[in-house]
């Protein structure tokens, strides 16, 4: 099993997209690489609101949903996380509890990296904690946007903005399907409305063309109208 494992631990920790190619070989050494990552099974809770964050959860592998629940129990979901992101990060460096819960979505492998280490990281790797910044600032530009939508989007426009989203994210298969299996009740979580109105949205957009679908299995068949729809620039 480590032999399957070790391969794509360091692809995920050299690769010219992650944070941590900023380290010197000397910070590096701090990172438990010898470790293999934990598995989390599907359905898995990572973390939860409210619960103290001390380190860096590094996804290698799998999908993870990010999301804050309301008053209501209903889940909002924020983000997704996927091979090469970090997680828990803004906990981390506040020293404040986690405002997210964070649950598996597809099998996953995560490398765990203690806080004390990023803290030492963030003060001593100026190009490290720049890019750290950068990650938060696109986070908080994401989440002004979504504020901005589901105030002046309908749920239409912005059913087909996340189906746009999560073509830009996860890219098509070679069917041009989502490489991402969402329930009706996550899209509908991802939307900001009920599950009864993006079954009968999902249901127009397969009606006029612009989408197929198969159980959860989402197939693009024309980006253009759905990315007009969604008032969004191409």
């Amino acid at each position: 099993m480590r032999n399957n494992i070790t391969p794509f631990k360091k692809d995920f920790m050299i690769d010219s997209s992650s944070i941590f190619r900023h380290l010197t070989p000397e910070e590096m050494a701090q990172i438990p690489l010898e470790q293999e990552p934990e598995f989390y099974k599907r359905g898995t809770i990572i973390y939860s609101e409210g619960q103290r964050i001390n380190g860096f959860y590094c996804v290698q592998k799998g999908i993870i949903k990010i999301y804050k629940t309301g008053f209501d129990g209903k889940e909002q979901i924020i983000r997704f996380a996927k091979k090469g992101d970090i997680m828990g990060f803004r906990s981390t460096v506040s020293r404040e509890r986690a405002c997210t819960t964070a649950k598996v979505l597809e099998d996953a492998y995560i490398t765990f990296i203690h806080g004390d280490i990023v803290i030492d990281f963030i003060r001593h790797n100026g190009n490290f904690a720049l890019e750290l910044l950068q990650i938060a600032c696109k986070e908080l530009g994401e989440a002004n946007d979504y504020i901005t939508d589901i105030a002046q989007k309908t749920v239409r426009e912005r059913l087909a903005e996340v189906i746009i989203h999560l073509k830009k994210e996860f890219d098509l298969d070679n069917e041009k399907y989502l490489q991402i299996s969402l329930t009706r009740e996550e899209l509908a979580n991802m939307v900001g409305t009920a599950t009864e109105s993006v079954i009968r949205l999902l249901s127009e957009f397969k009606q006029d063309g612009f989408i197929e679908i198969h159980g959860r299995r989402i197939k693009v068949l024309d980006e253009k109208a759905l990315v007009k729809i969604a008032n969004m620039t191409d």
